[in-house]
């Protein structure tokens, strides 16, 4: 994806999740993050989108701490919300090509980690508020999740604070049967290792298999939705290895 893409696509998630979360009300639950009410994920993400604007616009190069969650609630706390959406938004749109400032993962450049990073920290939380509605989610197209896969399992993971580890190596395999896209994810004692290769260049044995579309994918690798949202083959026990250790801090 390009980063113009990535930025169109941060706006209409950005007003997607604001009208999800204006729908369910500040205190309805949010079943995809336990513990958490719509109020409690609005002050994340906009602590989130804040802080990644001020890389952005001021240029740190060096990691900068959040200015911490507000205290607000109701209209006010939605306001706010939205605010510091537009904010990131006109950020990214509006900063250079070669733009210099702090990154936390590999990319093409800061400009481009950010507008990726920022969509899927978005889409993810999308996903959340919508899931306090208990409707239908808003679909992500195929191109964005192997995108988002893309950065989780070659980006986060593959970080040493992942906790997804294994004493015995187990290897993992990623499937996306509406793209061309496959992941082999090696797990050991150290960071997990991901490689993406076309499906048909996937021919070696694994211990477990998930295959699924892309944003079935997507959402469940990242706890969104369950296992059973995709075709498990293999040992179900190095999928749930996955699930159980695979919460993402940042």
């Amino acid at each position: 994806m390009q980063i113009t893409e990535h930025i169109a696509s941060l706006s209409e998630e950005g007003r997607l999740l604001a009208a999800a979360a204006e729908q369910a009300g500040p205190g309805a639950s949010v079943p995809t993050c336990p513990g958490w009410q719509i109020r409690h994920l609005l002050r994340h993400t906009g602590m989130v989108h804040r802080w990644a604007a001020a890389f952005i616009t001021e240029g740190h190069t060096a990691y900068h701490p959040d200015g911490g969650e507000p205290g607000l609630d109701g209209a006010e706390l939605l306001a706010w919300f939205r605010e510091g959406h537009r904010h990131l938004v006109r950020s990214l749109e509006e900063a250079p090509a070669d733009l210099e400032c702090w990154t936390f993962l590999p990319a093409p450049s800061p400009l481009a980690f950010w507008s990726r990073r920022q969509l899927n920290e978005t889409t993810v939380h999308r996903v959340d508020a919508e899931s306090a509605l208990g409707g239908p989610l808003t679909p992500v197209s195929a191109d964005r999740a192997a995108d988002g896969i893309d950065e989780l399992l070659t980006g986060f993971h593959a970080r040493p604070r992942s906790r997804v580890r294994s004493d015995r190596p187990r290897t993992l395999r990623v499937r996306a049967v509406d793209t061309a896209a496959t992941w082999t994810v090696r797990i050991s004692e150290d960071s997990p290792q991901a490689v993406r290769t076309a499906s048909e260049g996937s021919a070696e044995d694994v211990d477990c298999e998930l295959s699924g579309t892309a944003e079935g994918l997507y959402l469940a690798l990242w706890n969104r939705l369950p296992l059973t949202a995709v075709t498990l083959r293999g040992d179900r026990a190095v999928a749930r290895l996955w699930t159980d250790n695979s919460a993402v801090t940042w």
